[in-house]
């Protein structure tokens, strides 16, 4: 089941544009004694996706742009993630792995511009430890209305997230 959990995450963060929380509610909520080892499964292969996403964006951007705008979103948003990786990199890239948005987009844009792969895969991985333990701490205080719970309440966590990430990147401009 771990290794299903890994998998499903490498695919939902490369080529399948379903967001495995589809996946993870119902399986937490069945697997509650494994909680956190979904957690981590599911953010150990979305950082494998990640670091694949990023090397087709550096070593072949050219060849991948077309499909990928396509596939995920279009031309003009694949620019404009170019252009924020370029302007606001790392917080761009924790926002896009937070927000409901294809995260393909981010990798190929942060492969292609060369960002700094150190600060890429911190900013994937707190984006998406965020997402996946989030959904782990709701289902183990909320049980079985977790999905309830967060479907609820989505907007707000999401505002929430924007908000701190916001205000973290505001105050390390300052600095």
């Amino acid at each position: 089941m771990l290794k299903g959990i890994f998998v499903a995450s490498f695919l939902e963060s490369t080529i399948v544009p379903v967001p495995i929380e589809a996946v993870l509610l119902p399986l937490m909520q069945a697997k509650r004694d494994k909680l956190w080892s979904i957690a981590w499964m599911a953010t150990l292969g979305c950082m494998l996706g990640a670091m694949v996403g990023y090397a087709a964006g550096y070593f072949m951007f050219e060849l991948l742009a077309d499909f990928v705008a396509q596939a995920f979103a279009s031309p003009q948003q694949l620019e404009d993630a170019i252009d924020n990786v370029n302007e606001q990199g790392f917080w761009f890239i924790l926002m896009l792995g937070i927000v409901p948005l294809p995260l393909q987009i981010g990798m190929l844009a942060a492969g292609a511009t060369g960002f700094p792969i150190v600060l890429y895969l911190l900013a994937i991985f707190i984006s998406r430890a965020i997402r996946y333990f989030g959904i782990a701490i709701v289902i183990k205080f909320a049980g079985n209305s977790a999905e309830r719970v967060l479907r609820r309440n989505k907007s707000k966590a999401l505002l929430l997230s924007i908000v701190i990430i916001a205000t973290a990147w505001w105050f390390t401009s300052q600095i």
